[in-house]
């Protein structure tokens, strides 16, 4: 059984799509990034909530009853083309009640290497690092 994904863009106009999975939902991507997020903006997007994912359900279910999960994700990229990502930068802020930095620190690092099918796509030469706020 084959697991392989397909999805399908549609050009807009400008440099604007809109595309999604075959009769799923769809998201627009806007190369100008003024109508929606660009595509190294959706790259980011995808890290955070790839990764945000797997840091929820990690600390689920090690029964932290979370009320608080925001990532920001900052990407330094070449000044030259292809203009990729060179570092990406995650700053988690979490609280809950059950939380504790170990606890927070742990769900992190099992996302960050283990589980984010997103960051394992990337190229290996790109550092993935991340802090911790707790609150």
């Amino acid at each position: 059984m084959s697991n392989t994904r397909t999805i399908t863009i549609s050009w807009q106009g400008g440099l604007r799509f809109e595309g999604g999975a075959p009769g799923g939902p769809t998201v627009s991507i806007d190369g100008d990034n003024t109508t929606a997020p660009g595509p190294m903006q959706q790259l980011l997007l995808a890290i955070a909530s790839c990764s945000g994912s797997d840091v929820v359900g990690i600390l689920e279910k090690a029964r932290v009853a979370l009320r608080r999960c925001d990532i920001e994700v900052t990407g330094t990229r070449r000044e030259d083309h292809p203009r990729r990502y060179l570092a990406v930068h995650m700053t988690f802020r979490l609280a809950g009640a059950g939380l504790d930095d170990t606890k927070a620190r742990r769900a992190i690092e099992l996302s960050v290497g283990k589980y984010c099918s997103v960051i394992h796509s990337l190229n290996p030469d790109i550092p993935i690092t991340w802090d911790v706020e707790l609150s």
